[in-house]
């Protein structure tokens, strides 16, 4: 309560200072908390008909509305693919949480078997980043019953979700070789490279403030060739509209979603699938606007909930690596 309540006074202040709009960054933050709020009481009532629910919801909300919007789509030059992706990557993960939360194995292969029907979704809708999370997501999953100990692997994750910001800093900044900079740009497009250029630009400007919230499609002259006005990653839009401290207390956010998980009553497992997930929602997040989509946001905080929940029924241990019998849950 206190980070996301320091995210929401800071973004008022900036707002205040810089004749901003807080109202997204509020938005955000209330969706965060409401899913994250019903997250744990589902988790701790029905672990495994919750997590099935949330799975079959994002999957369907997915087919139903594909850009996640119910207004005109923006097909050019970005889309809304990355939130495509983002909501299938959480879908997969609640369903793989489910499938280790259950103590039927008839449960567990279904739900898998979910999961995979989630990635094939994300291909059969162009999304290809979403098709390879979901399976990552997956394979992670199936792997993380092997795990003793959730810390080392959760503090991997946090790296990696700090070595993708730190990438799309460098590509800003010019401060990659060439090839790797048009190897880069050729997946992402050259108009979202642009848009972390004029991103940096403006945190130049005000590293502490930075423009005010909601102000960068008025500043930036790439945005005026994006219908909505933003660039494209959560880090930079922070960066560019909060400053510096934005940066840090959106990447505290996560810090603690990860520290959340390492200290989950909940087994090894679910943990690891969770974490897997929500990591690659920030990667996504990192490069493209997953984030500014309500549906996106309460998915993360409902998937985090779920999986650190305190179950009123007692869970399935972990089978023990190596020996496919059931051993005792490892919690750290």
């Amino acid at each position: 309560m206190v980070i996301l309540g320091a995210c929401a006074s800071w973004s008022l202040i900036t707002a205040a200072a810089r004749d901003g709009r807080p109202e997204g960054v509020l938005l955000a933050v209330l969706a965060v908390a409401a899913g994250y709020s019903v997250g744990r009481i589902c988790g701790a009532l029905l672990p495994v008909a919750a997590a099935c629910a949330a799975g079959l919801a994002g999957a369907a909300l997915t087919m139903a509305v594909p850009h996640l919007v119910t207004g005109p789509r923006i097909t050019v030059p970005l889309g809304h693919a990355g939130a495509t992706a983002a909501l299938l990557v959480l879908s997969a993960g609640a369903a793989c949480c489910g499938a280790w939360a259950s103590p039927v194995p008839a449960v567990r292969l279904a739900l898998r078997l979910l999961a995979a029907g989630i990635a094939v979704t994300a291909a059969v809708l162009g999304s290809a980043a979403g098709c390879a999370a979901c399976a990552v997501v997956l394979l992670c999953s199936l792997a993380a019953g092997r795990v003793r100990h959730r810390g080392a692997v959760l503090a991997g994750l946090s790296l990696i979700a700090g070595l993708v910001t730190t990438l799309t800093w460098a590509v800003a900044a010019r401060a990659v070789p060439d090839g790797l900079a048009a190897f880069v740009e050729a997946r992402l497009t050259s108009a979202r490279v642009l848009l972390w250029g004029d991103a940096l630009d403006l945190l130049r400007g005000d590293a502490v403030l930075g423009v005010g919230p909601g102000r960068f499609g008025e500043l930036s002259p790439t945005a005026r060739t994006v219908a909505d006005g933003r660039p494209h990653s959560a880090a930079w839009q922070q960066a560019a509209e909060q400053g510096v401290v934005g940066v840090v207390l959106l990447g505290t956010a996560f810090g603690w979603v990860l520290y959340a998980l390492w200290r989950s009553p909940r087994p090894t497992p679910v943990v690891l699938t969770a974490g897997v997930a929500l990591t690659g929602l920030a990667t996504i997040a990192t490069v493209g606007n997953a984030l500014s989509f309500t549906a996106v946001s309460v998915g993360a905080g409902l998937l985090a909930g779920l999986a650190t929940a305190h179950p009123l029924t007692e869970e399935p241990p972990t089978p023990a690596p190596g020996t496919g019998r059931q051993g005792h849950r490892t919690f750290r």
